[in-house]
């Protein structure tokens, strides 16, 4: 797949499935991910990889991170909570591992990481691979971020949901022209 037709045909998809991608394949995506443009060179950011027995294991933390502020949803809600993590084969959590620089501010950082994260979202379409970037509650949530061993100056960017594409679906109409020329 050229650069071009990569750009402008990934999509996040919701509906995913076996297989997911191979450590291969998840080092070449995660190669791709370190290239993002980053002021200082700090790294900040970092990814942890999530499947098999490990997505049950997090969809007791989203159950534990309910029940820590209303017992009654969480157990109202505890079975969906409990398959969240189950709609994709891998989750990949993003993290925002903030570093302390004079020159470097947190927004700086924060769109590094997401700059990272599309590299990542690209390589995987390249390879034939969908995912999609979920935030929400959970994303910031002391419970998980605690659960998942960040450390205090982490925090959650987002949970990549990846895997086979097992749908479709129409790729987004042309936007009307947000660019301008100066003056």
């Amino acid at each position: 797949m050229q650069l071009e037709e990569a750009l402008l045909t990934r999509r996040s998809l919701s509906q995913l499935g076996a297989p997911a991608p191979s450590a291969e394949q998840l080092a070449f995506a995660f190669a791709a991910a370190g290239r993002a443009p980053d002021h200082r060179l700090l790294r900040p950011w970092r990814y942890l990889v999530i499947e098999g027995e490990g997505l049950s294991r997090l969809g007791n933390l989203f159950v534990a991170s309910v029940a820590a502020s209303d017992p009654a949803r969480a157990e109202a809600e505890s079975q969906r909570l409990r398959q969240m993590p189950q709609r994709a084969p891998m989750i990949v959590v993003a993290i925002l591992a903030r570093q302390e620089h004079p020159t470097v501010p947190d927004w700086e950082q924060w769109l590094s990481l997401g700059a990272s994260v599309q590299n990542f979202l690209l390589m995987l379409h390249d390879q034939g691979f969908a995912g999609m970037w979920r935030t929400g509650e959970m994303a910031t949530s002391a419970t998980v971020r605690d659960g998942l061993g960040l450390q205090p100056q982490e925090q959650i960017a987002g949970f990549i949901y990846v895997g086979s594409a097992l749908a479709d679906k129409a790729a987004p109409a042309t936007p009307e022209p947000f660019w301008q020329v100066w003056p």
